[in-house]
């Protein structure tokens, strides 16, 4: 369970501060012919806190597993 938290919680940290620091999601969704959710998805709102979320998922993760050794 602790792996999991820090792999996804490092996964998530990365895409979401990728995601809005660069244009890579509206170019992903365009590609995939979701031009429609780039309104909704590609707001500080909504992606700052995705971020900060997986962020502490990671965190919480590296805490169990330091915890476990």
């Amino acid at each position: 369970m602790a792996r999991f938290l820090a792999w996804f919680g490092a996964g998530g940290t990365g895409l979401g501060l990728v995601c809005c620091l660069t244009p890579l999601l509206p170019v992903v969704l365009g590609g995939i012919g979701a031009n429609g959710l780039i309104s909704v998805l590609y707001r500080d709102s909504v992606l700052l806190p995705f971020a900060g979320a997986s962020f502490v998922m990671l965190c919480l993760g590296l805490v169990m597993l330091r915890r476990a050794q």
